[in-house]
């Protein structure tokens, strides 16, 4: 009889106990499989990284405004490519319950540099000519049903005009779809200069500061050369690379690889001491069969490796199940159009179902070393003793 007949044998004893415990690796792969995948949201709602981009803020904070007099200057830096600026709007439709990820942007700089944002060449075209315009991304077209030259009225829980009001009519000129899947198509994006020629306060400056450098080897050059044109200025910055500052911007909701860490680490280790456990427990009640199998030629090791082999297919099963389901439930809740801005991402990648077989492969392991140990050392005659 072959190892694997054995192992299905073994598992097969007790069908609800194997049952309770497949159920239970499954809920804590599924909790890892859609923390993670939300964790990979997040990221890609804060932007989609290049390797020579990098984003220059107020050394304060990224919420502190820059002066938009600095673009200028940096543009003639040694190792700049290209130059953009962006600020936020904090902006929504209708009420304040339709949050909108808004920004208002340079707009031709911007499109050229965030090439991941793809859109036919006359819309593109057309929200650089005109400054009442948005660009609005697929997700959010379709959750409010937008389309092309409808105007809407865009509110900021922010900025005010001028006039003491704070919508702004705005015309949808251009929708956006992502170069790949990682790309969110989540956001809205406005003329700078319609908002800067409008708001009531912080007129002439910015957010933060978009730059493509020559090549990404030039990047920390870069960003000293320009955190050192504003030392001891009003307005200091800090320059870091893209990926980075989408890591301190997603710091800001939380830390969320802590969180995700603490909640699936307490679901393995409550999992493992069960595995374990009840494990040790099914060793204990086939001491018989494990002195039989050892007077029947049966070598500790081939024991050993039948006892890991049942708990490597419980965490194989349970994990897979686990992952499976976090798989549908994150593309369900992806599609949804009002999640979808904010959630577009979600989805299980490659990097998180590799990272869930390691631990599926580990728990395995784990769980079974200390059952495999003691069954591997069932003396014959002692076991024989007690039946």
């Amino acid at each position: 009889m072959s190892d694997f007949r054995l192992i299905l044998s073994g598992l097969g004893r007790k069908p609800l106990r194997t049952g309770l415990l497949i159920f239970a690796i499954f809920i804590a792969f599924l909790i890892y499989g859609v923390l993670a995948a939300f964790q990979s949201s997040l990221e890609n709602a804060a932007g989609v990284s290049s390797s020579n981009r990098v984003v220059v803020a107020n050394r304060i904070n990224f919420t502190q405004p820059l002066p938009l007099a600095y673009v200028n200057r940096i543009q003639g830096i040694e190792g700049v490519a290209d130059v953009s600026y962006s600020n936020w709007f904090g902006g929504y439709y209708q009420e304040p319950r339709n949050f909108l990820l808004t920004f208002a942007v340079e707009p031709e700089s911007y499109t050229r540099i965030y090439s991941e944002f793809v859109m036919p060449a006359d819309q593109r075209q057309a929200f650089i000519t005109n400054r009442d315009s948005i660009m609005v991304g697929r997700a959010v077209a379709e959750q409010y049903g937008w389309q092309l030259g409808q105007q809407i009225p865009l509110s900021s829980n922010i900025w005010r005009r001028r006039d003491g009001t704070s919508v702004w009519p705005v015309v949808i000129r251009a929708i956006f779809d992502g170069k790949d899947t990682s790309t969110s198509t989540g956001s809205v994006f406005m003329h700078f200069e319609y908002l800067d020629e409008a708001r009531a306060f912080a007129n002439d400056t910015i957010g933060i500061i978009q730059i493509v450098t020559t090549d990404a080897s030039q990047n920390d050059a870069v960003a000293s050369r320009v955190d050192g044109q504003f030392a001891n200025s009003r307005a200091e910055t800090e320059t870091l690379s893209e990926q980075a500052f989408n890591a301190a911007f997603i710091d800001q909701q939380g830390n969320i690889g802590l969180i995700i860490l603490g909640v699936t680490g307490a679901a393995f280790v409550t999992i493992l001491l069960i595995v374990g456990n009840a494990m040790a427990g099914a060793i204990r009640e086939r001491t018989g069969e494990i002195a039989v199998m050892k007077t029947l030629g049966f070598t500790s090791g081939r024991i050993g490796r039948i006892v890991v082999g049942e708990t490597l297919l419980l965490a194989l099963l349970g994990g897979m199940l686990g992952l499976a389901l976090a798989s549908v439930l994150t593309h369900t809740l992806s599609s949804i159009p009002a999640l979808n801005q904010f959630f577009g991402g979600m989805r299980i990648t490659t990097q998180i179902a590799l990272s869930a077989a390691g631990f599926m492969a580990a728990l395995g392991f784990i769980t079974g070393a200390v059952p495999a140990f003691n069954a591997m050392r069932v003396n014959v005659i002692t076991a024989f003793r007690r039946i």
